[in-house]
């Protein structure tokens, strides 16, 4: 009989172990420095050779979008950066920057037992959970500070996703109004908070005005859900596909990467029943710059990917109903409107199962109809501030902050 441990369990149990590893080691290495005093003839011993200024975390591959510009500016002003990742094959790996070193420190919870034990003075991060489930801060790190990934509610993250680092980079005043809702609610000290812009879309817009103009091709639809119960393809399952197909139009899906962990046998029935052919393509392109650039409207649910493409590409979609429910997520806790929801109306139209018959007429007045170019530039002003200056914002940012930690000693602990 096989010994079952569900993930919550799992995951008190890692944090137990994760706690004793904490405690042995910060015992041992007490004592390895007390003896190196010793054996050093009484004379002090530099406890922070081994510390590292500035970290930056990425829990997957795709993030490196996220992060390029920020290490490209970082490394114009000659800061060095350890890039952690936990993807092996991340293209982070194979970067072109003189000050970005970059390292795989493992997968899962193998990566975050290295954090947990990190001797850093700052670490940058997309991922949120910290101090959660299995990552934890760790003693020796002085400064959490979180980048968001997408250009939507800070909200979105699942319950407590950001609620322990100390410094949050935003880009717009409704995820500040927000964090500081959570925080009252829960009784939390306020976080730093700095409107920085977003560095990835600066970056997405510039490659877009430099790439040369696309071939005359036929209308091209893109389906790219998020993942979870409140999802395109747990909810619509196949159905979704097969009214696409009949639309006559080329289709391209581009599933979430977590569903093909978290979904893997709701996509593999939808890919035996729909396989590749030359109206079909699924698309797991590491960077969705082209998938994007070459599609003409998209249809998601509740994705970020949504914005990046009416944002940036300024381009209609088409936003499904699936009866979204928040109870996994931060926003549960508020009474305030969740932005993505009074967003969306004003970009694009509405699917539900009753008008789901209708897909083609719906795609025809979206990519026609001018009022959504209007409602487009509305959510990019509320969504997107600071346009164009969101790396070097972020890396004004980093660099004031280890000097201010340096200046009052922090990073020498």
């Amino acid at each position: 009989m096989r010994l079952y441990i569900d993930p919550g369990t799992g995951s008190m149990l890692f944090a137990i172990l994760i706690g004793i590893i904490g405690a042995v080691s910060y015992m041992l290495k007490s004592w390895f420095i007390k003896l190196r005093f010793i054996l050093s003839g009484g004379k002090k011993v530099d406890a922070a050779a081994d510390r590292l200024p500035l970290v930056i975390f990425s829990d997957d591959k795709r993030y490196w979008s996220v992060f390029k510009p920020v290490c490209r500016e970082l490394d114009a002003r000659g800061v060095d950066v350890a890039y952690m990742t936990a993807s092996a094959d991340d293209p982070a790996l194979e970067n072109e920057f003189e000050h970005i070193n970059a390292q795989f420190i493992g997968e899962g919870n193998k990566a975050f037992a290295k954090l947990n034990f990190l001797n850093a003075s700052v670490l940058l991060s997309t991922t949120p959970g910290l101090d959660v489930y299995q990552w934890k801060r760790s003693k020796q790190v002085d400064y959490y500070v979180h980048l968001p990934h997408s250009a939507s509610d800070i909200t979105g993250y699942r319950m407590f996703g950001i609620d322990y680092y100390d410094a949050l980079l935003l880009s717009g005043e409704y995820q500040v109004r927000d964090v500081r809702a959570l925080e009252k609610l829960r009784g939390l000290p306020e976080k730093e908070i700095v409107k920085v812009g977003i560095p990835y879309m600066d970056d997405m817009y510039t490659r877009l005005k430099a790439a040369p103009e696309l071939p005359e091709h036929e209308t091209t639809v893109l389906l790219a859900p998020s993942w979870g119960e409140s999802a395109i393809l747990k909810k619509y399952g196949e159905k979704i596909v097969e009214v696409l197909l009949n639309t006559g139009y080329h289709i391209i899906v581009r599933p979430h990467p977590q569903s093909f962990t978290s979904e893997k046998d709701v996509l593999d029935r939808i890919m035996r029943k729909y396989p590749e052919s030359e109206q079909l393509e699924w698309n797991r392109d590491t960077d969705n710059f082209d998938v994007l650039r070459r599609s003409d409207i998209l249809i998601s649910d509740f994705s970020g990917v949504i914005f990046d493409f009416a944002l940036v590409y300024d381009k209609p979609v088409i936003y499904a109903d699936t009866e979204f429910d928040n109870s996994p997520y931060d926003a549960w806790w508020l009474d305030t409107p969740y932005w993505t929801f009074t967003a969306l109306p004003r970009i694009g139209q509405k699917l539900t199962p009753d008008n789901m018959s209708s897909l083609r007429e719906m795609i025809d007045a979206c990519l026609t109809d001018p009022r959504y170019g209007a409602g487009r530039d509305e959510a990019r002003a509320e969504t997107w501030e600071h346009r164009g200056e969101g790396a070097r914002l972020t890396a004004d940012y980093i660099v004031d902050k280890l000097k201010q930690l340096s200046d009052r000693g922090i990073g020498e602990k």
